[in-house]
């Protein structure tokens, strides 16, 4: 068995710890439509920084990237932020039994600011949250999970990402851990082919269980 102490548990955060994913696509939608001409900017963007979404689908378009930035403050502020089934009991199985934990999202701080102030105890969690600021690259590139492995002092054949999106999950399998989807976001034969194994939520997964994955 491999040593606990060894081990460490790399969250995405929308879709994966929380259900955002549905909030956020209303969103993008909108934005999609009303500034672009586009039908499907949602799912084009999902995993995906601010800052690669501007450069991307935005580029040169100040003002544009201005008020989409300030309508996005706004909807944040609004938003719920509801756990997934199960991933409260999961991460306290996992914190029981010593595994290290990390956020690793796509998310700024400003987002995760309005976070703490509706769920605060999303702080105390996990050991750390690694946000935006702290890597250049995007999801698909592995760079996100490669900081949290070397946060932890971990390899990737101890590491395990949960990811819900395509680019995230990608990420994830580019950094070679132990990939686990969650279909919260798309649908199981969707992502099947971009991780190691799938589950619809946390319900039922405990540490002992991730360690037959």
């Amino acid at each position: 068995m491999t040593e606990t102490k060894n081990i460490a548990v790399l969250f995405d955060f929308d879709g994966v710890v929380v259900d955002t994913e549905t909030q956020y696509s209303i969103f993008w939608h909108k934005m999609g439509v009303d500034y672009l001409g586009m039908e499907d900017l949602e799912s084009r963007v999902k995993g995906q920084t601010l800052v690669y979404i501007y450069d991307t689908f935005f580029p040169g378009m100040i003002k544009e990237q201005e008020e989409i930035t300030a309508g996005l403050d706004r909807f944040e502020q609004e938003m719920t932020f509801e756990f997934i089934p199960g991933v409260e009991s999961f991460i306290a199985d996992l914190r029981r039994n010593g595994v290290k934990m990390a956020v690793v999202t796509s998310s700024n701080d400003k987002k995760m600011e309005a976070v703490y102030r509706a769920k605060p105890e999303i702080k105390t969690m996990f050991d750390r949250i690694l946000t935006a600021e702290m890597f250049t690259a995007s999801k698909p590139a592995p760079d996100c999970f490669l900081l949290g492995m070397k946060v932890f002092g971990t390899t990737p054949e101890t590491t395990y990402v949960f990811e819900d999106s395509f680019n995230g999950l990608k990420a994830g399998m580019a950094s070679g851990a132990t990939v686990i989807g969650l279909s919260t976001t798309n649908s199981r034969e969707e992502i099947a082919p971009l991780c190691h194994y799938i589950i619809d939520d946390f319900k039922g997964m405990d540490y002992e269980k991730l360690l037959t994955i």
